[in-house]
């Protein structure tokens, strides 16, 4: 039951809703059904089964029979999830080209910038936050720190991000990241060691949740309260173009840094005493 906990979890962070990973799943398992008996299994009405259906069939995960009566039968996972990351990968690249057509218009525009106040803006989401963490690690030369809750791992590892993080290392980049990690994100911890993030564990922190890159950019987290790596879950936050606050929050970083340890000490720790006892 954890197993089958644990996969819609993971289907949930492609993007589908928990009725949509839990109806996939369904059909994975037991294999193709009609609407009348996916409603009798899944003890719901058969119009919710058929909008279920519906947002499967748009997102390539579902394909229906072409004899009658129909039935509906889940795409093969691997192809499924290939279609849902080109979704992805497509809307990353959209907002990348319209970030680029923005500045080119900036630039044709001479706006004025100002040497007192720094610009900002908000984002709302988490398609916007990953879209935008994307963006600037990819405009960041040397330095990104971040101080984050462990869930951050698991969208890092579902939407990409690791690629694009391993893509600055690799031209030199060096990128710290602080988080309180327990037994569950060992795995998506790992995933970012080796990928070259330098990472450390920071115990019972409750303060606020932020990134700095090239200690121009800084960006703070207002509400971010999610426990799972879903583009549909709430989130909200600022990203300040102002290296006054950028310097003030690279100082926060390098204090709690010291009272941090390494994530590799940290998961020797959790491995030696287990898994919490349910």
């Amino acid at each position: 039951m954890a197993d089958d906990s644990e996969f819609i979890t993971r289907l949930i962070g492609f993007g589908l809703s928990e009725k949509e990973a839990q109806l996939y799943y369904h059909l994975l398992k037991y294999g193709p059904k009609s609407p009348s008996l996916l409603a009798k299994s899944r003890k719901t009405y058969r119009e919710d089964v058929y909008r279920t259906l519906t947002g499967l069939i748009d997102k390539g995960m579902v394909n229906p029979s072409l004899d009658s009566p129909t039935v509906y039968a889940a795409v093969e996972l691997e192809t499924a999830l290939d279609v849902a990351l080109k979704r992805y990968e497509t809307e990353l690249r959209d907002m990348e080209v319209k970030r680029q057509e923005l500045e080119k218009l900036s630039r044709q525009q001479r706006f004025r910038p100002s040497d007192e106040f720094g610009s900002y803006k908000i984002v709302r989401g988490m398609r916007e936050a990953v879209a935008v963490a994307a963006a600037n690690t990819d405009l960041t030369e040397r330095q990104i720190v971040f101080v984050m809750p462990e869930i951050i791992f698991a969208f890092d590892s579902s939407f990409g991000l690791n690629e694009v993080i391993k893509k600055f290392i690799d031209r030199g980049g060096n990128f710290r990241a602080l988080s309180n990690i327990s037994y569950p994100s060992i795995a998506l911890v790992q995933e970012g060691l080796d990928v070259g993030l330098d990472i450390r564990h920071l115990d019972g922190y409750g303060g606020i949740m932020f990134a700095v890159f090239d200690r121009t950019i800084a960006a703070s987290v207002i509400n971010f309260s999610t426990t799972r790596p879903s583009l549909n879950e709430p989130f909200s936050g600022i990203v300040a173009y102002d290296p006054v606050y950028a310097d003030y929050l690279i100082a926060t970083f390098e204090l709690l840094w010291e009272q941090s340890v390494p994530a590799a000490q940290r998961i020797e720790e959790l491995l030696k005493e287990g898994p919490p006892q349910a």
